[in-house]
């Protein structure tokens, strides 16, 4: 940790996610002296590419606007590199790097092959027309196209990123290789897409959230569940734990929170929905609601009464006074929707008060778990139907869990998530790496 803060001092998104996985694999790690003996550590924690560049494109008044764009291809030793690309004005070197790096083992758990990228741009398509959102997408991928490829880098979508900008991404790749292949995942239904891709993160998640709940003998039915976020992975989070009978008490955008004291129930959230996907509208415009109370600029962990907290925002959105207020109402689980989105002291208050705490890289692999299957049917020409999808990506987040079960679990039987994740993923690229020797 030490020579990497020398080497990236001003990154301290991937500095964190990497001593999170360093510190808890430490001990399996020394059980293989041929690991250090490769500084195999060393090799795992650094991307194997950072490609940068300018992105150049013109607005709808004729301005030439400049933006930068960005992929880390982290690891490829288990598949080719595969992650989502993020448009924010948030997005830099830092960020990205962290989300490759988790992108690595959570691709890992998901038992698809599949190695870890990430990409994105400083450009944010909020306020923007479709056409300019078309000509950004259009000279993003006219940089990024040499480097991308079925077997060597499938992007995906996040945060910024949704079904229109992977299309208009796809279909300039298309043009201009002048091929038709599964080189983007996330694509629509008429052109190569999975059903339930965009359910796939959110549904993920309470799949994972059931099987830890079922450790301890409990269910979700009746279950207040705080949410943040109100985009895809938000959305269909929520709406999943409706149709499972627990009750939604929260959302939440980049402007503020909306509290839900009784639960969402399915009218209103259609309502949300609805303003979220159909009209990019914003939480504010539902202020006046009898049945939701608006909070401008907060997070909703220290306004919602819940039993369980789903983050499905952003990176550290949950801080230590969070947590600590979400343990003093009783909250007995924390699922992740988010790639980390609590901080190292939020963490350390789960894992020491000892309550069900998974991390992001198992509990939102369902995302591009139903990724990894779309690469599949595409490169088998075959569209599974939603039953088959829902029913794979079941098993899948099973399976990690499992993984986490058995790297996690203690003598006294209490299961560390984040150590279970941690190391199911490190050791399966770990031993790939050894496999195929110093490259």
């Amino acid at each position: 940790m030490a020579e990497l803060q020398l080497r990236f001092p001003n990154e301290p998104e991937y500095l964190q996610a990497v001593e999170e996985v360093v510190t808890s694999i430490e001990d399996i790690y020394n059980e293989y002296p041929a690991f250090e003996r490769y500084n195999l550590m060393e090799r795992l924690c650094m991307p194997d590419r950072v490609i940068s560049f300018r992105v150049s494109w013109v607005d709808d008044n004729g301005r030439v606007r400049n933006n930068m764009g960005y992929r880390i291809q982290h690891n490829n030793a288990i598949g080719p590199y595969k992650g989502g690309i993020r448009f924010h004005s948030s997005v830099n070197l830092s960020i990205l790097k962290f989300l490759a790096f988790e992108q690595t083992f959570k691709n890992a758990l998901t038992t698809l092959s599949m190695g870890g990228a990430k990409g994105g741009s400083d450009f944010s398509p909020r306020g923007k027309s479709d056409m300019e959102v078309m000509r950004f997408c259009q000279a993003f991928v006219n940089e990024l196209l040499r480097n991308i490829g079925p077997d060597m880098d499938v992007p995906a979508g996040d945060i910024g990123v949704g079904g229109r900008e992977v299309g208009y991404m796809f279909g300039w790749y298309k043009k201009m290789t002048r091929e038709f292949s599964g080189t983007f995942t996330g694509k629509g239904l008429d052109f190569g897409g999975s059903l339930m891709r965009p359910e796939a993160t959110g549904y993920g998640n309470v799949y994972f959230l059931l099987n830890m709940l079922q450790t301890r003998g409990l269910g979700l039915e009746g279950r207040r569940v705080a949410v943040s976020g109100s985009g895809n992975v938000a959305l269909y989070t929520a709406e999943k734990l409706i149709k499972l009978g627990a009750k939604v008490v929260s959302l939440s955008d980049s402007d503020g929170s909306i509290i839900i004291p009784d639960g969402l129930t399915a009218e209103q959230f259609g309502r949300i929905f609805e303003l979220k996907t159909a009209y990019r509208g914003r939480l504010w415009e539902l202020e006046e609601e009898p049945w939701c109370s608006y909070h401008a600029g907060v997070r909703p962990w220290r306004l919602a009464q819940c039993d369980i907290a789903m983050p499905s925002a952003t990176q550290n959105e949950l801080d230590g006074d969070d947590a600590r207020a979400l343990l003093q109402q009783g909250c007995i689980a924390v699922s992740e929707g988010a790639n980390m989105p609590s901080t190292p002291e939020a963490a350390h208050e789960f894992l020491k008060a000892r309550i069900l705490y998974a991390p992001g890289k198992a509990s939102n692999a369902g995302g591009v778990s139903v990724s990894g299957l779309e690469m599949a049917q595409n490169s088998q020409r075959l569209a599974w139907t939603a039953e088959e999808v829902d029913d794979k990506l079941r098993r899948i987040m099973a399976d990690i869990h499992a993984q986490c079960i058995r790297y996690g679990r203690g003598d006294d039987g209490f299961c560390n998530y984040v150590r279970g994740a941690n190391t199911a993923g490190f050791m399966k690229v770990a031993r790939a790496m050894m496999a195929q020797g110093i490259v």
